[in-house]
């Protein structure tokens, strides 16, 4: 089934009016079943009448009415589930879909609030309760009215009297469901926000496992993960309380209305027509109507239980939903080419109250480079963020080939800037999948053959060949079974398998050592020459590479030129490799002092 998401309705009436065409289409249904049992109901009347009337002899054709009326109402039956159950599983696909693409499009503001763990929570099993709302709790709501319509015809037009002493607990019927109702939903909103919570803990130990275990944390976690159960377990054990008396309890209204019935019905039988009196088979007729309308009634409370779940986990879905989104698309249309020219003019950007960058101007022209160095925390990779349009970027302050990026369309801007992150992430899949992840297929030869050219560009390529299924090596959850600098370099091959114009490298070369850095740093070059190349590194050998240097401080630019140049300069660039070029000299003398012998 194909979709755009962006164009799906976002409100449970919304989704009822898209698919109300199966809506409608089961609802008649149900409406011919109803008929149908209801049309049953009178021949069973009239063969009855006629049995105990002295006339056996004609009880065959309404017989066979019956049995046709009753095949009928086995095929409406199950038409009506198939249009209706079909209806709340292709809104439940959609709402699925909806939710991927909401969260795709919301920024780091909504995920610093809500974990995964909670979002999974909502995104399986709150959906699921939608999905029983839009089938389920509909085809039963929508069947008790067309039943207690059918079945009342029949029952006020055998005995009025009858009908008002059956239904004399239906007062008591609807007061009690709807007071269930109200504390069903309270409770099952409780009780998905506790499992949401247990989601959380148990994804966070999922995830963190090699943390929890280096510190010798498993009882502490454990602890947290048995206290998130618990409360999971008392809200499931009081939403499960709530059912548990809801059903009894309008199972034995219903048995009262029964026993009324059977009463006055008793009663009646043994009356003449004169004094109100109804005859066998208007008795067994109505006891067929009053049992139609009776296990709907007992249902109905089922279903308002269904209702209410379905509504309780709309709503934690509707917070994902209603969330804005930091970075939006922008009015331009998407350009046919991008060269890759970067222009950054009075860049500024704050978390919260903390401004992280103030001020910040450069250019760089197509297919040259440019690497901005600074101390830890003077907001290197917050700009190259926003370069990426990860970040909600200022408008008029980031310009590619003249146009704002905050006026192109994202896809535009993200196609052609890519961005190889310092925390490099993962996916729970192949070595092949991760490198690959920009290609539609990473089976054909032509994608097997960018992957390597990648990874040996990243210099990866022979650790991946070292690997036990080497490409097809699983490489666990958020890249378990790698190293800190397998990691990193993988992620730098699947930026480089995109063959972007624009390539921001946020210090790619962190934790690998001198030789593969010398390795990388020759990519870089080779990528360099290829495309517009924005390096985030706090290494001088890497920044003496590009073409010009951006020195940062706590936000601001303290210095720009070449590399020769700002060692001339002096100041904060200068001191970097002034101590870092002491600190290889070191590393290169230890290495060359071999141990000799221990004297006696």
């Amino acid at each position: 089934m194909s979709l755009d998401p962006g164009a799906l309705p976002t409100t449970l009436g919304g989704q009822f009016k898209r698919h109300l065409p199966a809506y409608l289409s089961g609802g008649v249904l149900l409406a011919v079943f109803q008929f149908a049992l209801n049309r049953i109901d009178w021949l069973s009347k009239a063969a009855i009448d006629d049995v105990f009337g002295g006339a056996p002899e004609q009880v065959t054709r309404p017989a066979l009415f019956i049995l046709g009326l009753a095949v009928v109402a086995f095929a409406c039956r199950v038409g009506s589930r198939w249009f209706i159950f079909n209806a709340g599983r292709d809104a439940e696909y959609e709402l699925r879909a909806l939710l991927l693409h909401r969260l795709h499009r919301l920024g780091t503001a909504f995920y610093r609030t809500m974990s995964a763990g909670e979002i999974m929570s909502r995104s399986s099993g709150d959906l699921q309760q939608v999905r029983l709302l839009l089938g389920f709790g509909i085809l039963n709501i929508v069947n008790v009215a067309f039943a207690f319509a059918s079945a009342l015809e029949v029952m006020v037009n055998i005995s009025g009297r009858l009908t008002l002493v059956s239904f004399v607990v239906l007062p008591v019927m609807v007061l009690t469901t709807r007071s269930f109702s109200r504390q069903m939903f309270t409770r099952t909103r409780h009780n998905q926000e506790s499992l949401g919570k247990l989601s959380e803990v148990l994804q966070t130990n999922l995830a963190g496992v090699r943390v929890v275990r280096s510190f010798a944390l498993e009882k502490r976690e454990r602890s947290r993960f048995a206290a998130a159960n618990s409360a999971y377990l008392d809200a499931s054990l009081a939403l499960a309380r709530l059912r548990g008396l809801m059903f009894p309890m309008v199972g034995a209204a219903s048995t009262l209305g029964v026993l009324a019935f059977f009463w006055y019905g008793a009663t009646l039988l043994r009356a003449s027509p004169d004094e109100g009196g109804i005859t066998r088979g208007d008795f067994f007729a109505f006891w067929l109507a009053y049992g139609r309308m009776t296990w709907p009634m007992i249902a109905f409370g089922f279903s308002i239980a269904v209702i209410q779940r379905g509504r309780a986990g709309y709503a934690r879905l509707e917070e994902i939903f209603r969330a804005v989104p930091e970075v939006t698309d922008g009015s331009l249309p998407h350009p046919k080419e991008i060269a890759g020219s970067i222009s950054v003019r009075g860049l500024s950007f704050s978390y919260g109250e903390r401004k992280v960058v103030d001020g910040v101007s450069f250019d760089v022209p197509a297919g040259k480079s440019i690497a901005l160095v600074g101390r830890t925390g003077s907001g290197k990779s917050t700009i190259a963020m926003l370069l990426a349009r990860l970040l909600p970027t200022p408008g008029g302050a980031v310009f590619v080939d003249g146009s704002d990026v905050c006026d192109l369309p994202l896809s535009a801007v993200r196609a052609n800037v890519g961005y190889a992150q310092q925390d490099a992430f993962l996916f729970s899949t192949t070595v092949s999948r991760n490198v690959g992840f920009s290609l539609d297929e990473c089976e054909s030869d032509d994608a097997v053959r960018k992957i390597r050219d990648a990874a040996r560009e990243a210099q990866v390529l022979e650790e991946a060949l070292g690997l036990p299924d080497q490409f097809d090596t699983v490489v666990g959850e958020r890249g378990v079974q790698l190293s800190g600098g397998q990691k990193q370099r993988i992620a730098l091959a699947r930026a480089l398998v995109r063959e972007p114009k624009v390539l921001v490298l946020d210090d790619p070369l962190s934790a690998v050592d001198a030789k593969t850095e010398a390795a990388i740093l020759d990519a870089i070059d080779r990528q360099a020459a290829q495309r517009t190349v924005v390096l985030v590194t706090h290494r001088v050998a890497a920044a003496s590479r590009c073409d010009v240097i951006v020195v940062l401080d706590e936000g601001r630019i303290i210095q720009q030129g070449t590399h020769d140049e700002l060692v001339r300069q002096g100041g904060l660039y200068a001191a970097f490799a002034e101590e870092q070029s002491a600190k290889s000299e070191l590393e290169d003398l230890e290495s060359d002092v071999e141990p000799g012998p221990v004297s006696a």
